[in-house]
């Protein structure tokens, strides 16, 4: 019975080192219509190689995002439009950052690290909504880890190899 337990145990614990090993979010939850900081945990690099370069796609519904800056990288902010306009604080918004991508560093195959943006929850997204985020990891050798793929309906997440991390619209919690 201990063994069967501790075998039990063992197994959990490489189960969740193995969902943590991809890139992920801190926060499972953005509140609509208020700010998200987006903790984007980058837990290995590419085929033992080190990562030279992250790119974040800012998903539509995610408004006025900014880039915390980082020590050792260098930040670039794209701008495009949005699929449609959006209400941020009583002004119509139709643009803004669509990616950001931070290079320059050197993260080696066996560190961690946290690359970190904020944005506005846009308050036309249904409550329950889940926003994908997908993140590229670009290493030395051309080798690279592409975290994008967003279910089709009716699957989730754990049913592909390299799932796009995500967060689920939740309203404010009443005090």
């Amino acid at each position: 019975m201990i063994r069967q337990v501790a075998a039990t145990l063992l197994l959990s614990v490489f189960a969740v080192g193995a969902a943590h090993a991809h890139a992920t979010l801190e926060q499972a939850q953005g509140i609509s219509g208020k700010a998200y900081k987006a903790v984007v945990r980058i837990g290995h690099g590419c085929e033992g190689k080190p990562t030279l370069k992250v790119r974040v796609k800012i998903p539509e519904g995610l408004l006025s995002a900014k880039p915390m800056p980082k020590a050792g990288w260098t930040v670039e902010k794209i701008k495009g439009s949005y699929e449609k306009s959006y209400d941020l604080y009583g002004k119509p918004v139709k643009e803004g950052l669509t990616e950001i991508v931070w290079s320059g560093g050197n993260l080696a195959d066996d560190e961690y690290d946290e690359f970190v943006f904020r944005g506005t929850v846009a308050k036309e997204l249904p409550l329950g909504t889940r926003v994908y985020v997908p993140i590229v990891q670009e290493c030395t050798d051309g080798a690279s880890e592409r975290w994008i793929e967003i279910p089709a309906a009716g699957k989730s997440s754990d049913d592909y190899e390299k799932p796009a991390p995500y967060f689920d619209v939740v309203e404010q919690p009443r005090s």
